[in-house]
This record gives structure tokens, C-alpha cells and sequence, in this order.
């Protein structure tokens, strides 16, 4: 199985990005692809952008790591109750050329925040928006107070009870793929 993994944020020290490739790591057997949106940054996007200089090549190749996914582990960085400006903008300029974003990609959505928030007001709207754009959405989960359940040293979520949690939706998402 190939899994697209990445955080949706541009932080070089992004906690996201640390839970999401975790999160695919627990993955048996899986060929994982890690993307760094700061690979993919591009103007803001606006119809008088588009219709001026067209849509930036970045947009199809995030695009192509799209298709060339099996499934996708994706972990939101909550900005001021929602997504951060470059995931957005990133996912503005994709949807210009193919609407199903998320081409009907089976997916495990995750946020993490410091606080005990865990940033689940954004998780909640990438999970309940993620269907319209044609992600398959098998598990969410958020992990609060990010430093206080993860282990930097290790790399590894160190409240097991959250662990345990990850690792059942990891799996179900293996399963449901080879089902």
C-alpha cells in the first residue's frame, strides 16, 4: 500500500507533520510517501491570478501525489479555529483543476494543537467537508496538549490510551483498503 502522509501547516517544526508521519509509521507493510506542503507553495490563490497567469504546476503535481496514493493520513494545524492560510491556499488552486481533491482516497484525518483543544474545530470541519471533495474518510482524531502525549526523543505518542486509539484507526484503514 502506498500512503501520502502530511501535516497541514508550513511550520519547518510543525507538531503535525510530527504526529502524521507517526501515524503512518504504525501502518504495516506500507510504501509512505511524506510531502511537505512547503514543497507546493504558490501566490494566493484569486480568479484574477488564475485567469492571468493560469494555475501554478504545483497544483497538479500535489495533486499526482494525490493519485499516486492509496490512502492518506493527514494532520491539521488549526489556525484561529480553522485551516492554516497555506493548506488552504494550496487546496484552492488544487480544486481548480480537479474539484475531487481527495480522489476518492480512503483517509485517517488527525490535529494536533498545545493546548487541550487538541485543534479539533478544524478537524471537525476537514472531516465533515472532506466527503464533498471526494475523501473517503474512515477515522478522525484529535490529540490535545500535543507535548504533554508525545514523546519528541522518541518520535512516538506516549499516552497509551491515545496510542491505542491511533493505532486501531491506522489499521482499520489497512483493512478497509484491502476489503
Amino acid at each position: 500500500m502506498k500512503l501520502l502522509t502530511f501535516a497541514a501547516s508550513s511550520s519547518r517544526q510543525s507538531i503535525n507533520k510530527h504526529l502524521a508521519t507517526y501515524a503512518a509509521s504504525l501502518v504495516a507493510k506500507a510504501d509512505i510517501d511524506v510531502l511537505d506542503i512547503n514543497d507546493f507553495e504558490m501566490p494566493l490563490y484569486s480568479i484574477d491570478r488564475e485567469t492571468e497567469f493560469g494555475i501554478p504546476v504545483l497544483a497538479q503535481d500535489f495533486l499526482d501525489r494525490i493519485a499516486q496514493a492509496d490512502a492518506i493520513i493527514i494532520s491539521f494545524a488549526e489556525h484561529n479555529g480553522s485551516y492554516t492560510a497555506a493548506y488552504k491556499n494550496l487546496f484552492d488552486w488544487a480544486s481548480r483543476i480537479e474539484p475531487k481533491v481527495y480522489q476518492n482516497k480512503p483517509m485517517v484525518l488527525l490535529a494536533t494543537s498545545p493546548g487541550p483543544g487538541g485543534a479539533n474545530t478544524v478537524l471537525t470541519t476537514a472531516a465533515s467537508s472532506a466527503p464533498y471533495f471526494a475523501g473517503e474518510v474512515k477515522a478522525s482524531l484529535s490529540i490535545p496538549s500535543f507535548y504533554d502525549n508525545f514523546d519528541l526523543v522518541t518520535n512516538k505518542l506516549s499516552n497509551t490510551e491515545l496510542n491505542s486509539a491511533l493505532t486501531t484507526i491506522v489499521n482499520n484503514l489497512t483493512e478497509n483498503k484491502q476489503s
